[in-house]
Formats: structure tokens, C-alpha cells, sequence
């Protein structure tokens, strides 16, 4: 891994906390180490009270956070009594520059595999049309898809699809995301979609730090040494680098969320607002000129048809420099007969696609989202992903409360 680069000059520093019911994103401009609190310039967004506001935020926060510190390096302490895990804990400042190409090139894909074993078929398995009637069942193991590459350039063939960039205790990370629409601000979407494994560590752990998101990554589909170049950054982030402010995901990820086995998955859903790392204001929806719709309430899965799953893939044999996708009619898997079912697909994809979208077609026509990658077997021969039902809306509808 390489080292974190610091840089001396104007650093731009966001605070933004998350919960279910009250979250506060105040954005301010500090200057370089040698300037004091007194001579940081609050942005327009703040309002005149914003430094008591701020103040308010990290008097509730249940340890002390100097913002200053934070940013010179202290996030890297992963210490077990500071590190944030509660829906209502969140912190996330923009450390400007931390995400260069050759640091997003380093990000790792987090492991979230299942034994085969664990599954147990049903080659019987009833066909139902209302989705309760999918609970508890699973079908027979899908046939592998071989992934296919996305064309290029993906502002033009995959744009609200992007890399979610985050830091863990492991080191720098990546996942897949999608901009979905938020029908408190029509037109103007801030909110991306992706798994609750790529923003919390689930059980035992808590929020990842450094979440960001880069809508389509990699446009024009460079090698991943290419991509790695700071002299290809406009082509490695077209759109621009955006910085989480407010986070939610499922508690049913929290209480049962691992990296191995399967458990948490039926929950592993989560929404991110963003704003951008160069303070432009514009909306991210406006920025990649597309969002997608979230179904809440998609049919049962007999009646959902071809799906296409899509995500950039780091493990082995790809590299997570291109956008893939595979396309097949999902089948059911349960892991928890208790909880909605998760959506069975063949592909090839690995690690790095977790959180990458499921798109159909919906009534309309227009493409929908009706989950997002979770787990994958050893032998990455199929993904599946977890009903959106409503815990999900309950989580989106609690990120879009705070963008309206």
C-alpha cells in the first residue's frame, strides 16, 4: 500500500453526520496547517450560525474529533472505542487530494464470499406470484455468465454507474455505485446506491472512512497501469471525485453483517448522499447528466425477467479497471427464511462489482433498480443480492429526507 499523501497546500474540510432521524452536513475552508480555526472561511452552503452548529455536532459525538487532526492523519486510528458504528455516527471530511489515480488504483476489493456448501437447493422449488411467497426458498445454482466488458467511454454507455472508494482497517477499498434518483430534488440527485458491506464493517466493526464515489471510473477504458497515471486523472474521473456526507444503511446489516458466510446479506443495502470534492455545487444527477429509479416493490421473481447486474471487478482474473456486466433472469436464494429473499444471477464477476447495480426494465420501459451485488461464491461462478424492501426504502427515504 502506498503511503497517504499529504498535501501543504489549501485543504478543504466537509463535516457530516448520519442517522435515521437528524443528520447536520455543515462544509468549511481551512487553510494549511499554519492557519488557526479564526481565519477558516465557512462556504455558501454554511449558514451565519454555522460554527455553533458544527460545534453542536462534535459536542454529541461520543468521543472528542479534532477535525484538524483528523485530516493530518488521525482517521487512520482505528482504535475500537472511536471508531463510529451506530446509525446516527457518522463522520466523513473531504481530505482534498487523498483519492489520486495511483491511491484509487491501490483500493483492494473486500472479500464477501460464501461456501457453496452452505446452500441447500431445492430442485422442487414452487413458483409464486407475490414475493412473500419467495421467502425461504432457493433454487437450483445458476449457471455461470461469462462477464462482458462494458463499452466505452461510459459517459455514454454506463454514466450513473461509478467506483465507491473507502478506507477500512485493511487499507484503502473498493466497491461499485450507481446515482438513483431522489424524488425530494427531481433533476438534481445526490444519492448513490450501493452495499452496506462497502460503507460498515457490519458486526464488530463500524463506519468506513474516506467514502467517496467516482462516477464512471476509467471512461475511456484505460489499462489499469494507464489508470493509475495522474497525467489520465480527466479520463480516471470525468465527473469529478464526490465525498459521502450522510450514510445510511440497513440495522439488519449491523447486527448480522460478515465478510464471509453469507450473513447480513438479505440486509446489505445502503444509500450515500455526496457533494463534490471541488466544492461546485452542482448536482451530482445534473453533473452525469443521468439517475435510475429504485423499485421498492418489484414483482416476485418469477415475474422479473432479464436482469443485468453490472460492477467493476478487482479480484482475480480482472484488474478493476473496467466496467462489467452480465445478464440472466434471477433465481431465489435464502439464507434467512425470515427476511426477503436475495435475487440468485449467474456471472463471473469478483470482488470489486459488490454494490454495482441489478437493472430491468420496468413498467415504463426505463431501466430500474431492484438491488445491488452483495455476495459471490469462492469460485465467483454467480452473485446474488438482497430484495429491496421496506428496511431499503426506509434507509433511502432517510438519506432522501436529509437531501430535501
Amino acid at each position: 500500500m502506498s503511503p497517504i499523501r499529504r498535501r501543504a497546500s489549501r485543504r478543504r474540510i466537509a463535516l457530516a453526520t448520519t442517522g435515521m432521524a437528524v443528520c447536520l452536513a455543515l462544509t468549511a475552508t481551512a487553510c494549511n496547517d499554519d492557519d488557526s480555526g479564526d481565519n477558516a472561511q465557512p462556504s455558501e452552503e454554511a449558514s451565519p450560525e454555522g460554527g455553533d452548529e458544527l460545534q453542536d455536532v462534535l459536542d454529541n459525538l461520543p468521543f472528542d474529533l479534532d477535525l484538524d487532526a483528523w485530516v493530518d492523519g488521525g482517521w487512520e486510528d482505528w482504535d475500537q472505542d472511536t471508531w463510529l458504528r451506530e446509525i446516527g455516527d457518522f463522520v466523513n471530511p473531504i481530505i482534498e487530494g487523498l483519492w489520486d489515480t495511483d491511491r484509487m488504483g491501490e483500493a483492494e476489493d473486500p472479500d464477501q464470499s460464501i461456501d457453496d456448501g452452505q446452500i441447500d437447493e431445492d430442485a422442487n422449488a414452487p413458483d409464486g406470484d407475490d414475493p412473500m411467497d419467495d421467502r425461504g426458498v432457493t433454487d437450483m445454482e445458476p449457471t455461470p455468465i461469462e462477464a462482458e466488458a462494458v463499452p466505452t467511454p461510459y459517459t455514454e454507455n454506463g454514466a450513473p454507474i461509478g467506483k465507491v472508494f473507502f478506507d477500512s482497517p485493511e487499507g484503502p477499498m473498493v466497491c461499485s455505485g450507481t446515482v438513483v434518483k431522489d424524488p425530494a430534488r427531481p433533476g438534481q440527485s445526490n444519492l448513490v446506491a450501493t452495499a452496506g458491506h462497502c460503507v460498515h464493517a457490519g458486526v464488530g466493526g463500524g463506519w468506513y472512512r474516506n467514502l467517496s464515489f467516482v462516477p464512471a471510473y476509467n471512461n475511456d477504458g484505460l489499462s489499469a497501469m494507464e489508470a493509475e497515471n495522474e497525467a489520465n486523472a480527466g479520463s480516471v474521473h470525468p465527473y469529478g471525485i464526490y465525498w459521502a456526507t450522510y450514510v445510511s444503511t440497513t440495522q439488519y446489516w449491523l447486527e448480522n453483517g460478515t465478510t464471509t458466510g453469507g450473513e447480513g446479506a438479505h440486509g446489505d443495502f445502503a444509500v450515500m448522499s455526496v457533494e463534490p470534492e471541488d466544492g461546485s455545487g452542482r448536482s451530482l444527477e445534473e453533473t452525469v447528466g443521468s439517475a435510475v429509479d429504485i423499485n421498492f416493490d418489484a414483482p416476485a421473481v418469477s415475474g422479473l425477467g432479464d436482469t443485468t447486474l453490472y460492477g467493476f471487478p478487482a479480484a482475480e482474473p480482472y484488474d478493476g479497471a473496467l466496467m462489467y456486466r452480465c445478464t440472466d433472469t434471477p433465481g431465489r436464494l435464502t439464507i434467512d427464511p425470515t427476511m426477503p429473499v436475495l435475487y440468485w444471477a449467474g456471472c463471473t464477476m469478483t470482488g470489486g462489482s459488490s454494490g454495482g447495480p441489478w437493472l430491468r426494465a420496468g413498467d415504463g420501459g426505463e431501466a430500474e433498480l431492484v438491488s445491488v451485488n452483495s455476495i459471490g461464491p469462492l469460485e465467483s461462478t454467480w452473485l446474488a443480492g438482497p430484495r429491496l424492501d421496506t428496511e431499503a426504502q426506509e434507509v433511502f427515504d432517510s438519506v432522501s429526507g436529509y437531501e430535501g
